[in-house]
């Protein structure tokens, strides 16, 4: 079975950005860089890819230096087997770490994070406090669920039922599809949807999406457990930091009782939760987020 290219030409309007690319053992991580100024890193999540963040790179590029990465397997990052990378969390932070360290060695960055990019992007932020000034997140988490909260069915499912997941995420594409009509409250343009799926276009292009799932830690044997309970006691060392919660309500992982969290452990946030927006909270309310992001960033100079 042949690997598809990812084909862009008919959303590229929508994404018209230059691509970059660092290699990694050999691996092609891909990135958009746009503008100048103080840097601003985004770090999307699973299903989605940098150009989740297309409208507010668009904006924030005018001022500030607006890097978006792919993480292998996403994107236009390549998507290789499960024998030359090991799609784990540990790998995850690693990859961000390399990215940054490469372009942005001496500046403080802000970090803008989504989904399971906020906790990829907290632990970067956790091994490197020095290099962080704000921090704005999107329906996500970066601790254990809170009070033992299970995750929703269909994500144990594809979790824990082996071949079947695989034949469903790999095979039938349902991950990125079923985010489609789930993860958004007001609904999804044709173009918008051939956008977000573009990356996940045959079998071999999916890996990423099963292996995210799979990854996520619940109980102490699972691989990235450790990791993640490091991340989840060492976060209060970052409360001091300026944060933006954007928050979309209707949401059936990241739910009210994670923002609530995210309020527990960072008391002085400034927070913002939509009615109207699911969990691509970006993709349902973008006129209010962006303005909220800029008046962040103006209210909080590095």
């Amino acid at each position: 079975m042949k690997r598809k290219p990812v084909d862009i030409s008919s959303f590229q309007h929508l994404y018209p950005f230059t691509s970059h690319y660092i290699d990694l053992s050999g691996l092609r991580y891909h990135y958009i860089d746009e503008g100048q100024g103080e840097p601003i890193v985004m770090v999307h999540g699973n299903p989605t890819w940098s150009f989740y963040y297309r409208k507010l790179i668009k904006v924030l590029s005018k001022r500030y230096r607006s890097i978006a990465p792919d993480h292998i397997g996403c994107g236009l990052s390549d998507k290789p087997g499960v024998t030359e990378y090991d799609y784990s969390l540990h790998s995850r932070i690693d990859d961000l770490d390399n990215l940054i360290g490469t372009l942005l060695s001496d500046e403080k960055i802000t970090l803008i994070l989504h989904d399971w990019g906020g906790m990829i992007g907290m632990a970067y932020a956790l091994r490197h406090p020095e290099k962080i000034c704000r921090l704005v997140v999107m329906n996500t988490a970066a601790f254990l669920p809170p009070s033992a909260k299970r995750i929703p069915l269909r994500l144990s499912v594809i979790r824990r039922s082996g071949p079947l997941a695989a034949l469903a995420v790999l095979g039938f594409n349902i991950f990125a599809k079923g985010a489609l009509y789930m993860a958004s409250k007001k609904g999804l343009s044709a173009e918008v949807k051939r956008g977000l799926t573009a990356p996940y276009n045959c079998w071999k292009n999916r890996m990423a999406t099963l292996k995210f799932v799979q990854d996520i830690p619940l109980v102490e044997k699972d691989p990235s457990y450790r990791l993640v309970k490091q991340v989840d006691d060492q976060l209060q060392t970052l409360s001091e930091l300026p944060m933006l919660i954007c928050w979309g309500k209707h949401d059936f992982v990241f739910d009210q009782d994670y923002l609530s969290e995210w309020q527990r452990r960072f008391p002085a946030a400034e927070v913002h939760c939509f009615p109207d927006a699911g969990h691509y909270v970006l993709e349902d309310v973008p006129e209010k987020i962006i303005p909220l992001t800029q008046d962040f960033l103006n209210q909080h100079p590095l």
